[in-house]
């Protein structure tokens, strides 16, 4: 099948190298880090663009929020020969010392979403690909930027999931004061597991590229820590996101170089860098 179903992309408009984000409104922002940037389609919460890194035709794509229309996405993509994912994305800060603006580089994620479950045995690890996770790494040290290397956790509930601080008090983001017992130390629990930040794709794109046999990786932005509360530094979180993206983009320029260096071998390995 050429055509797909939901996005009615086909066969032509899509590059081996996808960059993701949640929201459509910023891949308009995303793709003018590229050369020559053109959008392809707008359909439902999928805007799709192409672009150029140097002769490297990559697309950009929004998944919108959570596992299930993420999955959309990058199984139409996979579809249509896309090969690596990275996603850049906004999060909530969990581990201690993580400030908002600090950048997390996902080196896997805790499987709470539903969708990845429908996949895959709930045992079966969401991991980053090694060479992409390497690739944001070493973006994001060449650029400076304060950033973490961890397990993020991927939920599907943004309000349950989530708490507020107050008075230091730990209470429920849902409607009504919803919090079931088995809900309200999550957070406390995830941070004791070291876990890095929360988010809600990493796990579907981590789990569904592990299975058919591509490669992703994800940095993400620390827009708020959790629980929420107030905090005393402040951002400019439209610069912050620029710095993000700009450290996404040139990680994909990065893949696409060491790539080119690797030639016909089947992994990339600092060695190929001569």
């Amino acid at each position: 099948m050429s055509k797909q179903l939901i996005t009615g992309l086909e066969r032509g408009q899509v590059s081996e190298y996808v960059i993701l984000c949640g929201e459509p409104e910023r891949v308009r922002k995303i793709s003018s880090f590229l050369e020559d940037p053109e959008e392809v389609v707008t359909v439902r919460e999928f805007t799709v663009h192409k672009g150029l890194i140097g002769d490297t035709p990559v697309t950009v794509a929004s998944t919108g929020i959570g596992g299930p229309s993420t999955a959309i996405l990058v199984e139409e993509l996979a579809n249509l020969g896309a090969k690596t994912f990275m996603r850049i994305g906004t999060s909530g800060g969990i581990a201690d010392g993580l400030e908002k603006g600090d950048f997390v580089i996902a080196s896997g994620a805790v499987r709470l979403d539903g969708t990845s479950r429908s996949y895959a045995w709930t045992e079966y690890p969401a991991l980053a690909s090694y060479d992409v996770m390497a690739a944001l790494v070493d973006s994001a040290t060449r650029a400076k930027e304060r950033f973490d290397v961890g397990v993020c956790l991927s939920v599907d509930g943004f309000y349950s999931e989530n708490k507020t601080l107050t008075d230091g008090r730990i209470s429920p983001m849902s409607h009504s004061g919803y919090m079931p017992s088995f809900m309200a130390d999550r957070l406390g629990d995830a941070k004791m597991m070291n876990v890095k930040n929360i988010e809600m794709e990493n796990g579907t794109i981590f789990t569904l590229c592990s299975l058919f046999g591509l490669r992703a990786g994800a940095i993400c932005t620390i827009s708020d820590v959790v629980p929420w509360h107030p905090t005393e530094k402040a951002i400019d979180f439209e610069q912050n996101m620029s710095d993000c993206i700009r450290v996404g983009v040139d990680a994909m320029r990065t893949l696409i170089t060491w790539d080119a260096a690797k030639g016909t071998a089947v992994h990339w390995c600092p060695s190929h860098l001569g």
